[in-house]
């Protein structure tokens, strides 16, 4: 099932911390940046309008290392996993094409590959006749490692975002950048580019971690793979020539809290600084890539989709940086809508309205968007709604009589 449809959308302190974490509208809307920010993020000028950096200094992080995380499974947390059902039954031709997805990610992809609750596999849950191909590895980066100046594709080595791209384009030896992950290596010898549909790219916080500069001042600078943004747009491009066909998300790190090992609140996302800039401008920066690189961008940052934030971290966060099971559920969720929106099994409607509020969050639930709503903010998508063509959206009896 190939798609016609894309979507184009700080007095500074100093402390010493160890921290744990990550290794109305129509219905042609698109999501995209609108604000760019610099590399010095405390004299910046562009500040997130938000709560918890309205009346903060910037906290300024020493010493900052990358945290491990050994890939969890669902059997180390309260939740269950639930297969969530769409409203209509999938196909089960086989002679129909299958709906593939690639993604490329740090530990939130990869949490939960080993039992079937990967936010790769609850997208698949919902999106119908799919396949998923998870790439996703603890610990990796968006960029090249600083310590390495072997730039060309041939000779990088790295599992990082640019190295998976180099890899999958045959332009670099994915034996050797996936000899610490056979998983991951027989799962990208299965993929046929041509054939992708969506790609999902999530990286940001390792970067972070690691102290990565957000960009270079030079355009042509054969450096800026050790960026974060010259990283992610060179990756894009890559699978851009790659897969012409196939529409791209790139999703930004995910909101964060941070504590201090005795377990003292110490700031989040908008006000911990790795000194080059906070995580929030690290998913700024993520979504200026998605501008230029003509992609769609997928907030979960800023509140955009759900209500992340300090009161409810830690319903979606194990500590403060990895998602629980539910978590993975909930964005499992909403991104599916894009999927299916793209797919023409959900109207916009649903992808535009879908706001998940995370302790009323129930996992077999599956969203609709009511109708008198739709019928009268969203005209395009009710015309094709009360004909019932999109199979996870099927209109009521009142709906269907509301037209006669």
């Amino acid at each position: 099932m190939k798609k016609n449809l894309k979507l184009i959308t700080t007095i500074l302190l100093t402390t010493t911390l160890v921290l744990s974490g990550c290794s109305l509208k129509t219905d042609k809307d698109t999501q995209t940046a609108t604000e760019y920010v610099n590399d010095d993020a405390a004299t910046s000028e562009e500040t997130t309008e938000d709560a918890a950096d309205a009346d903060s200094s910037i906290v300024v992080i020493e010493n900052l290392f990358e945290p491990l995380l050994e890939e969890i499974t669902s059997s180390a947390e309260s939740s269950t996993v639930v297969k969530e059902e769409p409203a209509e039954e999938e196909t089960t031709e086989e002679d129909v094409d299958k709906v593939e997805m690639v993604f490329f990610g740090d530990s939130q992809f990869a949490n939960g590959r080993n039992d079937g609750s990967s936010i790769a596999d609850m997208i698949a849950t919902r999106v119908p006749n799919s396949v998923v191909y998870n790439l996703g590895i603890g610990g990796s980066t968006a960029s090249l490692e600083a310590s390495t100046n072997l730039v060309t594709p041939d000779k990088v080595t790295s599992n990082c975002f640019v190295g998976m791209a180099y890899a999958l384009a045959g332009e670099a030896d994915r034996n050797t950048i996936l000899a610490d992950n056979h998983e991951v290596l027989n799962t990208m010898n299965r993929i046929n580019p041509s054939k992708v549909d969506y790609y999902f790219i999530e990286y940001g916080a390792n970067d972070f971690f690691s102290n990565v500069k957000l960009n270079t001042t030079e355009n042509n600078d054969p450096d800026q793979i050790h960026t974060y943004y010259g990283a992610l747009k060179c990756g894009v491009e890559r699978l851009k020539k790659l897969s012409p066909n196939a529409t791209i998300y790139i999703i930004s790190p995910f909101y964060s809290v941070y504590t201090s090992p005795d377990g003292k609140y110490i700031g989040d996302s908008y006000i911990v600084s790795n000194g080059i800039g906070t995580l929030a401008d690290y998913a700024k920066k993520s979504q200026n890539v998605a501008e230029d690189t003509q992609v769609v961008s997928i907030d979960t940052m800023f509140r955009t989709h759900t209500d992340l934030y300090l009161d409810t971290a830690d319903q979606y966060l194990m500590d403060g940086v990895h998602l629980t099971l539910r978590g993975r559920q909930i964005f499992g969720r909403v991104f599916a809508h894009y999927i299916n929106f793209s797919e023409h099994n959900e109207p916009y409607a649903y992808l535009e309205t879908d706001f998940i509020k995370i302790a009323e969050y129930d996992t077999e639930e599956y969203y609709r968007y009511d109708e008198g709503m739709m019928k009268e903010y969203y005209p395009e998508s009710w015309a094709k709604y009360i004909k019932g063509e999109f199979p996870l959206a099927q209109p009521s009896e009142e709906a269907l009589s509301w037209d006669n």
